[in-house]
């Protein structure tokens, strides 16, 4: 799976394509991930209330992933291909959605995991970053998805203010709502595996989704098509 996504990947960075065109472009295996998503139930349809207290018809739970080890361990691949863009020296999840799904993604890569807590130990070492890890060390973060990217800027601040060096971060859904962009400006690129509208069009032809939902949900993130 990893030498195939790795070859979708470049050579969707040598020209610009059309979505639809993009979408063919992707190894059939992460095709079937995104259905199996769907089918799951990480990926739901309807009106749901985000924590921002935003309305929007689509919610993605990734959390779900921890109960179908397998779907799980194909996730963690197609991240760890991720990481030939990626160079660090070990990984960071995020708590505590991206916890599980860092620890696959250092198995698949065979990176060191380390992760911030949300809270200072009060006993023990007192950590604030448990795991093996030096100041200077390289690191990439691991989210499962980004929105606005304040998670993921969070943790960043915190790695970077141990001495850790943070320029990239890994998700599985960029849901195109100016995460990336709100990233890069704090000095950090995003690698997705898929964008939300590339999920919206597998499910459309795999016909797990009408097309009526898919420009609801578009409108919803902005997009005219």
């Amino acid at each position: 799976m990893r030498n195939a996504i790795n070859a979708a990947r470049q050579k969707a960075a040598a020209a610009p394509v059309a979505a639809g065109a993009a979408n063919a472009a992707l190894d059939p295996s992460l095709r079937t991930l995104v259905i199996e998503l769907a089918d799951l139930g990480a990926v739901r349809f309807g009106n749901f209330t985000l924590a921002s207290g935003i309305q929007s018809p689509i919610y993605i739970d990734l959390r779900l992933l921890v109960s179908r080890p397998q779907l799980l361990a194909r996730a963690a691949e197609a991240y760890a291909a991720q990481l030939v863009d990626a160079p660090c020296d070990r990984i960071a999840g995020v708590p505590y959605a991206a916890l599980p799904i860092g620890a696959a993604v250092a198995i698949a890569a065979d990176k060191p995991l380390i992760y911030p807590r949300k809270e200072v130990k009060e006993h023990g070492l007192g950590k604030l970053i448990e795991g093996v890890w030096s100041p200077g060390d390289r690191v990439a973060i691991i989210e499962d998805l980004i929105t606005s990217g304040g998670s993921t800027i969070a943790t960043a601040e915190t790695l970077r203010a141990a001495g850790l060096v943070v320029e990239h971060a890994l998700v599985l859904i960029d849901r195109e709502q100016g995460g990336a962009a709100k990233l890069a400006q704090a000095g950090i690129t995003a690698h997705a595996v898929f964008t939300l509208t590339q999920i919206l069009d597998i499910l459309v032809e795999a016909g797990r989704l009408d097309a009526a939902k898919r420009q609801e949900v578009l409108t919803f993130l902005g997009k005219s098509q």
